[in-house]
């Protein structure tokens, strides 16, 4: 089956929207809790900045000090460059300027940005022809959670491994698999570390896999801020050991509630979990909705409903109310 394609322009299924909730159900925005997105509720703190972040524009210094925190945090091998970009997402739209293949596989349901940057290009895209030339695998996939094989088929030309959630699992990675050519690992900075504002993103792979993106990023993609910041996010591993128990409690916390409302878990990661809700998943959003809890739903799916963690205890007892 390929993959239906929505007209030019129009918008495609994402989390967020909160100001489309707000005009139809009410609400101040600080009223609100939007649980529609996988983004860690409690980011890293952000400190201060330095002036120079600000006023200058980024420099060599500033942007090899944040490869070289990506590259540790994440092992990277020493033959994989890492280009650093304004978010995961504008990678994902350049990625098929890589390849002149004319088709993806890109089994789903799943993320939606790869099948649309591919389709832009006037690309096929099938999420059921594996023996298609590039293959597309979003690990952990999102919506629900699923992990992807450890080793792509040895005749595909170009393999995509979105680890955007897979930072709460870091033994799951597929980094290694960027150490031979063909293989491109992008990494989100947003979602693990709760930023997600401040778009900031990876492709790491062989520099002949993906050399060009730095001629199709032009100068400077990344600001200044961002790369002082995910510099120090990326090297403050007492932070990130301690997210990762927190957020694996605060998952289990929801799925243990969401258990005696009759609602079985489809999967997800210890930033979202997806749920098949006893009933219609809209008519529970709507529910929450009237209480000002954001959650998301999914064209595909009658029963489907998607819960980000909320982030304090004023969060937990605003979603246990509306529940």
């Amino acid at each position: 089956m390929n993959v239906a394609l929505k007209a030019e322009n129009e918008p495609r299924d994402h989390g967020g929207g909160l100001d489309a909730a707000m005009a139809r159900y009410g609400g101040q925005r600080a009223d609100w809790l939007d649980l529609s997105t996988g983004i860690n509720p409690r980011p890293y703190p952000l400190h201060d900045i330095s002036a120079d972040a600000w006023n200058r524009l980024p420099d060599d210094t500033a942007t090899d000090a944040l490869l070289l925190a990506a590259r540790r945090f994440w092992n990277v091998p020493d033959s994989a460059q890492i280009i650093a970009a304004p978010g995961a997402s504008s990678l994902i739209a350049r990625i098929p300027d890589l390849t002149f293949a004319t088709s993806a596989y890109i089994p789903g349901p799943t993320y939606n940005e790869h099948a649309a940057a591919f389709a832009a290009r006037k690309r096929l895209v099938s999420a059921d022809d594996a023996e298609m030339p590039v293959h597309v695998y979003v690990h952990p996939n999102n919506p629900d959670g699923r992990l992807w094989p450890d080793v792509p088929k040895s005749d595909t030309e170009l393999t995509i491994i979105d680890e955007s959630f897979c930072d709460t699992c870091p033994e799951q990675s597929r980094i290694d698999q960027t150490a031979k050519p063909g293989t491109i690992v992008l990494k989100s900075f947003g979602k693990f570390w709760g930023l997600a504002g401040l778009r900031l993103g990876f492709a790491i792979g062989q520099r002949r896999t993906i050399g060009r993106l730095d001629d199709l990023l032009g100068p400077w993609p990344v600001a200044g801020p961002a790369l002082e910041i995910g510099a120090r996010a990326l090297g403050d591993d007492d932070w990130a050991d301690a997210t990762r128990i927190r957020l694996a409690r605060d998952a289990a916390r929801l799925d243990a509630r969401l258990d005696t409302l009759g609602a079985s878990l489809v999967g997800g990661t210890d930033l979202f979990r997806t749920y098949a809700m006893p009933g219609r998943a809209a008519d529970w959003q709507a529910k929450l909705a009237r209480a000002h809890v954001w959650t998301r739903v999914f064209p595909y799916s009658e029963t489907w409903m998607r819960i980000g963690l909320p982030g304090s205890d004023a969060d937990w007892a605003q979603l246990e109310a509306a529940l």
